[in-house]
Formats: structure tokens, C-alpha cells, sequence
């Protein structure tokens, strides 16, 4: 009888306090424009893991009509990116052409080694921004991983490994969880509530980020009850928060949408984009690596009186029953091959869970006191100005500017459905 394989792509996003960007008023040059210089692995592999985060973003959306997202896509690309080390034939074929990486003229080494550099740059000091990613394979405790595996996942993805008895499912699951509690600071307990026990090996991996923007939302400027358009028949009322600022903004006349962008300290940056009423699809089905990069590079800094519902969303997902449908198929069924992990046994993956909490809000009193001059002045005294209301369904993507990987995507719904 088949063991068993448990992933668990465990995301938690908190971006707790918000900020607004004070940016000088000249074309924007973001810093995921394309790059005249030739491209590299890495270049590549964040190419590929923004059209991965698109793709699966697109299934969610079909799968929970009207719902919130939200999901860190490249906690999950590492995860199976991680796990296809141990995969061989069929089985690391669709992991690789799946996740968009069996890339032309790319060795595969040379793609595990952009991942190495993407978990080591992610895991940097980022001053104000707190962002923690990490990854733990709990193994059973008879169970014989081949060297070469166990020195890959460690080496090339920073993953710890501990030896666990997964024999005993209740004892196990207390012990991941407890992992889990402490890796996100208490922001998810009790993620793993059902352990096979055939389950030879749980990966988990997890993100964690908390960010400040540049210049903060005044909390005396935030409008307690303010409407928000869920569907053609229902109204919520939400907190909306106020801020002016020369923030980079454009309207993509293809999409149909409007796009600000803010940056965060610590060298990330939020794209919040507004569909046309009724464009939400097309703007979903068009999101590619090619639209992040047009939007990057053409967006242009102005005076922008912006509007954003104060919110904490949060989403989990069966990744077993999605992403079959997305090619990666053998690994959750009897024709997997994991031999690149271990000779003893036969593995396949028997659940592969996420979730994600995404939370934004005001900055603290502190922060707010002083900038509550300067928003004073510039709303009296600035020059002609754009507005824009968040105030029905919008699209979130949280980049981080050094890797060009997205870390976050969100699609907000319902800001009162947590």
C-alpha cells in the first residue's frame, strides 16, 4: 500500500499597517521593467513564477465564484519546485512543465539554483519589512531519505528537517501544527487537522510579511461606515480609509482598469487594481508577467486622492484538487515516482494544503500624529488631482522589488468577509 506524502504550502500575509508612497512627480521606473541585458535563471524563474501565480489565480477564482483570494504564489512555486528534487520521469516532468520551468536551453540545476538565490534574498534583512519565508519536511522516523535529496532540500532551499513519528497521526499533527503556530507568530493554529497514517513525509512551507508604507493613512481620516458594492444586489458597509499623495497611477485602457501602485519600506511594492464595472473577468483572464511589466514601467506619478476598505481576509485551498487540472497530475495519484527521495518505499502526495491571511489596516497613533500636518496641507493646497474609490470588487499584488517575485496576490471581494 502506498505511504503518503502531506503538503502543506502554508501562507500567512499581514500587512497590518498602511501606508502611502510620497514619490516625486515624474514618470514611474519600477523596478520589474524589462531589462536590456540578457536574461538569466532567475530572471526566468520570476517570469515563470508571475505566469504560475496568474494561472492559478484564474482556476481559484473559478473554483470559489464571488469569494475572496488570497494566496502567496511563491511560497507555493517553491514548495513544488522543492518537491520535484525528489521526483523522476513523468512525475518531475509535470512539476517543471506545470510550474512553467522546463524552460529552453535552462539546465535544470541552473532553475533550482535561481530558487536558492530567491530563498536567500528573501530571507535577508529587509529593515522596516518583516518578511520571513522558510520551509520544514517532518519525516517519518523509519523512513530512509536518499542523501543526495535530503543534502538538495537543505542546501538549495534552506529547508529544516526533523525526524517525527507519523505513525501516530494525533501526535503528529499536534507536533506540525505547533511548528506552524510558532514559524507565523500565532497567526494560524491548527492548520493540519487530518494526517493520513500512511503519511510518510510533511513538507511545510511558509511566508510571512509585514510591511509599512512609506507615508501613513491617518486613522482621523478613515471613514467608519462606507459603501462598498459587493454584486449587482448586495452592499456592505465598510471602514474606508483617506490619503492624498503623488502615488504612481494610469488607467490601462486595454484592461479596462485603474492601477495605483504603493510602495512599501524595506523594497516591496503593492499594485491595487480597479476593474471597470462589471471587467473583473477580463481583467483576470489578461494578468500576466507581460501585464505586470507594462504596468510597471508606464504608470506615472501624480497627486491621487485614494480610497481603501480597512480589511482582513483570509482563504484556504485543496491544492490536490486544482492542480491536477493545471497538468500536475501524476503526483497525487498511484503513478507517482518519488524515487529521488527514497528507494524503500512508494510515495505520492496525498494532500497539499495552503492558507492565507491577509490584513490591512491603519498605521498606530504614533505614526499618524506625525503626519497629520502634512495631509492637512497637501489636500488644501495641492493641485488638480485624480480620485480613486475602492469601493466594489478590486485585485491586490504584493511584489518584492529585489526578486521581482510576487509574494502576495488578493482579490478582494468582500472586505467584511474575514
Amino acid at each position: 500500500m502506498a505511504s503518503s506524502l502531506y503538503l502543506v504550502v502554508l501562507v500567512v500575509g499581514l500587512c497590518a499597517p498602511i501606508y502611502c508612497a510620497s514619490l516625486p512627480s515624474t514618470p514611474n521606473r519600477g523596478t520589474i521593467c524589462p531589462s536590456p541585458t540578457k536574461a538569466t535563471p532567475s530572471s526566468q524563474v520570476s517570469s515563470s513564477n508571475t505566469d504560475f501565480a496568474f494561472r492559478l489565480f484564474r482556476r481559484l477564482v473559478l473554483k470559489t465564484p464571488g469569494q475572496n483570494v488570497v494566496f502567496s504564489p511563491v511560497s507555493i512555486s517553491s514548495a513544488l519546485a522543492m518537491l520535484s528534487l525528489g521526483a523522476r520521469s513523468a512525475t518531475k516532468a509535470q512539476l517543471l512543465q506545470g510550474l512553467g520551468l522546463a524552460l529552453a536551453g535552462t539546465p535544470e540545476s541552473a532553475v533550482h539554483g535561481a530558487f536558492q538565490q530567491l530563498v536567500h534574498s528573501l530571507s535577508a534583512p529587509r529593515g522596516d519589512l518583516d518578511l520571513k519565508v522558510g520551509s520544514a519536511l517532518f519525516i517519518r522516523k523509519e523512513l530512509r531519505l536518499l542523501a543526495e535529496f535530503l543534502d538538495s532540500v537543505q542546501r538549495l532551499y534552506a529547508s529544516r528537517v526533523f525526524p517525527a513519528d507519523l505513525s501516530s497521526p494525533s501526535a503528529a499533527r499536534k507536533r506540525v501544527s505547533a511548528y506552524v503556530e510558532k514559524v507565523t507568530k500565532g497567526k494560524v493554529v491548527d492548520l493540519v487537522r487530518h494526517l493520513d497514517p500512511l503519511t510518510a513525509m510533511v513538507l511545510v512551507n511558509h511566508i510571512f510579511f509585514k510591511a509599512k508604507w512609506e507615508k501613513p493613512f491617518d486613522p482621523a481620516e478613515t471613514n467608519k461606515s462606507s459603501s462598498f458594492l459587493v454584486d449587482k444586489s448586495v452592499t456592505v458597509q465598510v471602514p474606508m480609509m483617506h490619503q492624498m499623495e503623488q502615488l504612481a497611477f494610469g488607467l490601462d485602457s486595454e484592461l479596462n482598469c485603474s492601477v495605483l501602485q504603493m510602495d512599501y519600506s524595506g523594497n516591496a511594492l503593492a499594485f491595487f487594481i480597479l476593474p471597470g464595472h462589471g471587467k473583473m473577468r477580463q481583467l483576470e483572464e489578461a494578468l500576466s508577467a507581460r501585464t505586470l511589466r507594462k504596468w510597471s514601467c508606464s504608470l506615472q506619478k501624480r497627486w491621487v486622492e485614494v480610497f481603501i476598505p480597512k480589511f482582513s481576509i483570509s482563504a484556504s485551498y485543496d491544492l490536490e484538487a486544482i492542480l491536477p487540472e493545471m497538468g500536475i497530475q501524476d503526483a497525487f495519484d498511484n503513478n507517482a515516482d518519488f524515487s529521488g527521495i527514497t528507494k524503500a518505499q512508494f510515495l505520492k502526495v496525498s494532500k497539499a494544503t495552503r492558507k492565507a491571511v491577509l490584513e490591512v489596516g491603519e498605521l498606530g497613533s504614533e505614526a499618524a500624529a506625525a503626519t497629520e500636518t502634512k495631509l492637512e496641507l497637501r489636500a488644501k493646497e495641492g493641485p488638480a488631482h485624480t480620485v480613486i474609490r475602492f469601493h466594489e470588487p478590486f485585485v491586490l499584488l504584493i511584489v518584492d522589488k529585489v526578486t521581482q517575485n510576487i509574494l502576495f496576490v488578493g482579490k478582494v471581494a468582500n472586505p467584511t468577509k474575514s
